[in-house]
């Protein structure tokens, strides 16, 4: 399969289409304003290729905020669709995720599904991982940055926009990379939670605000910003999903993932995040002799944190050595069923 991407930080699409020639698939990532426009023109110029797209901010070798970018790729077997009524009823459209599967054959050694999310994400992923794990089928994803996502052109506030991707030519994996590690050997119980707005009370029976202040030793304006250093994580088996801080909510705290009341928790640090994204391509490497494409998909926090401490630029120039890479910065991500925050998921494509 190949894999190449173009972009352009001043939104023109136009532009950017008259260099796309016989697409198999197609990924696109658009601003808020011109999404429903750059929709329209993308299905009206390939109207028989499978595509998705999403608001966030694109990425290759370099990134600016707005735009539109687009990922093409060749010598893939594709298929898209919806899964609509994402708030409340995401199965509605799992018959037609499992013909989709049956259409191209999906596979586990060498097709992945890429989703971009409106919200309800945890909800929907647990709903699609019905459906792919069938098939062995890995997913990487993310959270549009407006509840805005496409299909084939048609254009949602309330859905997941997926597509399956074949590769013809080889094996695909997926990858998660997480730069930060548990602060110490303590947990705490969560307790008195509220799923609907993703909002703790107390941990280990006390104010969850006061327990996260004292442990770390910080003040209240500290809490703004702290998550970039310290967000919570939630224990799953071997496994660590991040939690991101939203916000202080009285004496507790609202995040951008639901915690339910006696989900184990920990406090998280970050560490080397140079050495760990190093780390990661090396592994890639490892894993590949010869790689066709990279999409992968950033939190828009480690993008923040990646920014203020000069980094993004170098990340990006480190991710590059893998080959064509490519994706973009969403609000959250996903990696198979799981919803994460402030974490790196990414498909690597043989």
């Amino acid at each position: 399969m190949k894999q190449s991407f173009i972009k352009s930080d001043s939104g023109n699409l136009k532009e950017v289409l008259r260099n796309v020639s016989d697409p198999d698939a197609l990924i696109m990532i658009s601003n808020s304003d011109q999404f429903n426009e750059h929709v329209d023109l993308l299905e009206k110029t390939f109207p028989n290729v499978p595509s998705i797209a999403g608001v966030g901010h694109f990425y290759g070798k370099t990134i600016r905020e707005g735009g539109v970018g687009l990922i093409i790729l060749q010598g893939v077997e594709a298929a898209a669709g919806l899964m609509t009524h994402a708030k409340d009823m995401p199965v509605h459209d799992i018959d037609t995720l499992l013909r989709n599967m049956s259409k191209i054959g999906a596979n586990a050694a060498n097709t992945v599904c890429i989703d971009i999310c409106t919200g309800n994400d945890a909800v929907v992923l647990t709903t699609m991982s019905s459906a792919l794990n069938k098939a062995g089928v890995s997913l990487i994803g993310g959270t549009s940055m407006d509840a805005k996502v496409s299909a084939n052109g048609e254009v949602n506030d309330d859905a997941d926009a997926y597509i399956l991707i074949k590769n013809k030519g080889g094996r695909v994996k997926v990858y998660k990379e997480n730069i930060y590690r548990p602060l110490d050997d303590e947990t705490f119980v969560a307790s008195e939670t509220n799923k609907a707005e993703y909002y703790v009370g107390k941990l280990n029976g006390r104010p969850a605000l006061d327990v996260y202040k004292e442990h770390l030793g910080v003040g209240d304006d500290a809490m703004a910003t702290q998550t970039f250093t310290n967000p919570l994580g939630k224990i799953t088996g071997d496994d660590i999903r991040i939690i991101s801080i939203r916000e202080v909510v009285g004496n507790g705290m609202s995040f951008y993932r639901q915690v339910n009341d006696s989900d184990i928790l920990c406090f998280l640090d970050i560490k080397d995040y140079k050495a760990i994204v190093k780390q990661t391509v090396s592994d890639i490497k490892s894993d590949f002799s010869h790689i066709s494409g990279v999409i992968s998909v950033n939190c828009a926090f480690r993008h923040i944190l990646f920014t203020q401490n000069n980094f993004m630029d170098q990340y990006l120039d480190i991710m590059s050595d893998l080959g064509s890479h490519c994706g973009f910065v969403g609000n959250g991500e996903h990696f198979n069923d799981q919803f994460i925050n402030q974490s790196m998921s990414c498909v690597v494509f043989e």
